[in-house]
């Protein structure tokens, strides 16, 4: 019987062609699983460090950078070199570069407290505010809003003050200033609530000022005299220098002119020459004329004549 010989196929469906086409793809498989292995190794690892290492590290890094940045900071290529000034008419730029720059001696620009600066800076005489920029590497810039004056005190001492609305002072009045229509007097120089004092003095002014110049009669007037505010006095100019006008302290329109509409009438009598001074503090009542003699009289607003 002979014995036959089944000879094997080669082909696909032994699947030994298949198993050579997947050999390239096993290496992929194990560099995954590699890394994998890798990752899961660190993490358990890091799971062993305590937790107090942990934030110890994290602490020193923190530390570092800002040591770091201490250092660039204080560095010299920030150190102020150069301080802009804008807006500044009557301040003095002079100051305001001297109080920056020792503002900032220290911290160098990049640090620099920029809201104390500015404080240091309103301090400065005609500096209402100040708005503070850095300008890196090396410079500040300042816009100034000066502050407007409003007034000439004279003070106890004779000296002529300009002052602005919140009763600050701004330097004295200098020759080439144009002179006020007229001066207040009675300027609080000494008492530790002046601030609050004068501020009310000058907001009086403000407005008897506003109410004159709307009256055309303020070039009537030399100085006012606000010593106390329940008693209000004007001392008058020119040809009536010698007269002062009792107004008192309630806000009532027109005395000064009712005043003034008496004094023209009383000019025209024989007791013209001899007035020191009228008295229109009470509301409603006559006005009350004093002679130098000491003798009183009282007129009637009615009774005037044109100058």
């Amino acid at each position: 019987m002979k014995e036959q010989v089944i000879a094997q196929k080669v082909g696909n469906r032994t699947g030994i062609g298949k198993a050579k086409a997947n050999v390239g793809q096993r290496p992929a498989r194990r560099d995954r699983e590699t890394g994998q292995g890798l990752a899961l190794r660190l993490r358990s690892l890091v799971g062993y460090i305590p937790l107090a290492l942990r934030i110890g590290v994290i602490g020193v890094i923190a530390l570092v950078g800002l040591v770091g940045y201490r250092a660039a900071a204080s560095a010299d290529f920030f150190k102020a070199r150069n301080v802009e000034t804008r807006g500044a008419v009557r301040a003095s730029t002079e100051q305001i570069k001297t109080t920056v720059l020792g503002d900032v001696a220290e911290t160098g620009v990049w640090r620099a407290d920029l809201d104390k600066i500015s404080k240091d800076l309103e301090r400065l005489p005609w500096v209402r505010s100040a708005i503070v920029t850095r300008v890196l590497p090396d410079g500040i810039r300042v816009r100034v809003t000066e502050r407007v004056p409003r007034a000439v005190v004279r003070t106890n001492s004779g000296r002529f003050i300009w002052v602005d609305d919140d009763a600050v002072y701004l330097g004295e009045m200098a020759s080439t200033d144009q002179m006020p229509t007229f001066f207040l007097r009675g300027w609080n120089e000494d008492s530790t609530n002046a601030q609050t004092e004068n501020r009310a003095r000058i907001a009086r002014f403000l407005e008897l000022q506003h109410e004159w110049d709307a009256q055309s009669i303020s070039e009537r007037v030399s100085e006012v005299n606000m010593q106390d505010l329940r008693d209000v006095r004007v001392q008058l100019a020119g040809d009536d220098s010698q007269i002062e006008v009792r107004i008192g302290g309630q806000t009532q329109p027109g005395r000064l002119a009712q005043a003034l509409q008496v004094l023209d009438g009383q000019r025209q009598t024989s007791r013209g020459p001899l007035i020191s001074y009228i008295d229109v503090s009470v509301p409603k009542k006559s006005v009350i004329v004093g002679l130098v003699t000491g003798k009183q009289t009282v007129a009637d607003p009615a009774e005037s004549a044109p100058r």
